[in-house]
């Protein structure tokens, strides 16, 4: 059926704004949504694989600086969402709704499909990872227009009473995008499915990217059935629609406050939540916790299963009682509660560390001059000029939690671990090979060593003796390698993540419908989108790289989460003061 073919401009302006959801209309919904969860399946797809993105892709680079650089690209999307805000909100505007969410979708498809054909670092040296950013800064101007005309285009379908819900489906699809890239790279990378997980690593990763091609197919079917925006075909009819929407939206101080207010007051907040409730605490996870990514993937799939109809109940619950006594409750909640439930995460998902910390926790002594934080962009740095980064970049590529304590200048640095203290070597004693052997020697003592098999002599080098394995002294005192499936609360661990979920459905739930309700009609696509995506593209797209860069810096695996917390503070404060309540607005002007 094609959509084209029912009611007239005139007939949805004569319908009471009241009236129940028609067939038509439900099938716009569920047009829009389905073809937005592709969009966000495929931009969050890198997310899922940024730990093998950066083995294809970024090699030589040390293991912290190649982790956060892979996370710096996923986060180049974010940077240009902004962009594809005003490039599209602007067509939107102009020429309709409809049309512009049309052409993000097919770029978003294109883009992602490409990413599974691209060659690695070893076949095309650095055009590999150039090709990589230019294609993920085109599915981050897709997105950047895809979501404001998704959001008000089901606005505008949808009655007065019911708009909180009707949107929420467009709030859910970010999740069900996440969901579905989780569940999909879940089964490539199953040994059930034939890869498993090494074939995964090396190629298999390029499977669900590719499944895009099929999606955006599915994707395009579906939207081409749809028809303009009643709201849009009024005003394109009476002639009010605006002629310069950029200028209309920001150039106007009326306008650009409430684009600021919407920003501060709303918009920041939501944005630092959803991404630690979904994207940082599965980095975490893997990451900081040792938790393998297959057990990962799959504890997180099932808190998003169980909190995503939340979305629904909380945009229902918007119609009813407003959007913002639930953001703001939301954002305070996060503020409160983020730092405990990111301890009780370690509790569950690794006990061993959670023990280890508590029982010998690990402090660097060291002249603060003398350390550099562990975030290397450009791979030039060996970290093995001064004693206190020699100690740093040991434990940071073991992920280890340590704290600082400052010593006078001329102190060598040293570390201890529960009651025993390691002295680093001194660089401006040991220089060349000597300096290499020293810090390998300092490094297994500390981390510890794997075995080395024996080698042959061949083609003129001399043969290498076998080294047995070194347990090093983290080891000793109870800090695990990686995370045991055994010993983790599972429950507790779905229980905590489901929390983390259940407040991104509280400040995200409602927000579409409140940001449509802020804005007229005739600069609406416009006015919402830029707002929407700084925040999200920027605050919220940056959090991991962010969060992790703050943590090599500091030491402290719970360091990045004073980002979130101190946003979401600010958000409620000026939320409280300033942000409208929008729910019984008229939005047909």
């Amino acid at each position: 059926m094609d959509l084209h073919q029912h009611d007239t401009a005139d007939q949805y302006a004569a319908m009471p704004r009241h009236h129940e959801a028609t067939h038509d209309e439900k099938l716009i919904i569920t047009a829009s949504s389905l073809g937005t969860v592709f969009e966000w399946y495929d931009f969050y797809l890198y997310g899922l694989v940024a730990a093998i993105i950066a083995a294809q892709f970024l090699t030589g680079l040390n293991a912290t600086t190649s982790f956060i650089m892979a996370l710096l690209v996923f986060a180049a999307g974010f940077v240009v969402r902004p962009f594809g805000a005003l490039v599209f909100g602007r067509i939107g505007d102009l020429v309709g709704r409809r049309y512009t969410f049309i052409i993000t979708l097919t770029v978003m498809g294109l883009s992602t499909f490409l990413v599974g054909c691209l060659p690695t670092y070893k076949t095309a040296g650095v055009a590999a990872p150039i090709m990589l950013v230019v294609l993920r800064m085109l599915q981050g101007l897709a997105l950047g227009g895809e979501y404001g005309g998704a959001a008000t285009y089901v606005a505008e379908h949808a009655p007065n009473n019911k708009r909180g819900l009707y949107t929420s489906f467009i709030q859910i699809t970010a999740t069900a995008g996440l969901a579905m890239a989780v569940g999909i790279v879940m089964a490539v990378r199953s040994p059930v499915t034939g890869v498993g997980e090494d074939a995964f690593k090396e190629w298999g990763w390029r499977i669900p990217y590719l499944l895009s091609g099929i999606f955006l197919v599915i994707g395009l079917w579906l939207r081409l059935k749809l028809h303009e925006s009643p709201v849009f075909q009024k005003m394109k009819a009476e002639g009010t629609a605006s002629k310069a929407p950029l200028t209309e939206a920001f150039g106007e101080w009326g306008n650009l406050k409430v684009v600021l207010v919407a920003f501060f007051g709303a918009i920041a907040g939501q944005a630092v939540v959803w991404y630690t409730g979904q994207l940082y605490a599965m980095f975490f996870l893997e990451k900081m916790l040792k938790v393998d990514g297959l057990t990962s993937n799959t504890l997180i799939i099932i808190a998003l299963l169980m909190a995503t109809p939340f979305f629904l109940i909380f945009g229902a619950l918007s119609d009813k009682i407003g959007r913002k006594p639930i953001i703001m409750a939301g954002c305070a909640l996060a503020a409160l509660t983020m730092f405990p439930v990111f301890h009780a995460l370690t509790e569950a998902a690794n006990p061993a560390l959670a023990k280890a910390l508590a029982t010998a926790p690990v402090t660097v002594t060291a002249n603060p001059a003398e350390c550099s934080s562990q975030f290397d962009p450009v791979g030039g740095n060996k970290f093995d000029t001064t004693s206190c980064d020699i100690i740093k970049n040991a434990l940071a590529k073991a992920a280890v939690n340590y704290t600082n304590v400052a010593a006078p200048a001329g102190t060598l640095a040293s570390v201890t671990i529960g009651g025993k203290t390691f002295v680093a070597p001194d660089p401006a004693k040991v220089k060349g090979d000597d300096r290499k052997k020293a810090i390998a020697a300092f490094s297994a003592q500390v981390i510890g060593a794997p075995a080395v098999a024996a080698k042959p002599a061949a083609d003129g080098k001399p043969a290498v003796a076998a080294k047995p394995a070194v347990v090093g002294e983290l080891s000793k005192v109870g800090y695990p390698s990686k995370a045991d499936p055994k010993a983790m609360n599972k429950p507790l661990v779905v229980a905590l993540l489901f929390y983390l979920v259940l407040l991104v459905t509280m400040v995200y739930g409602p927000i579409a419908a409140m940001l449509v309700e802020l804005f007229p009609s005739r600069i609406r696509y416009t006015s919402m989108s830029l707002p929407y995506h700084i925040g999200n593209g920027w605050l919220g797209g940056l959090l991991p790289a962010i969060g992790f860069a703050m943590v090599a810096s500091n030491g402290n695996i719970y360091f990045g989460f004073w980002y979130p917390v101190v946003v979401a503070a600010l958000t409620l404060v000026l939320g409280l003061i300033f942000l409208p309540e929008t729910y019984q607005r008229n939005i047909d002007e």
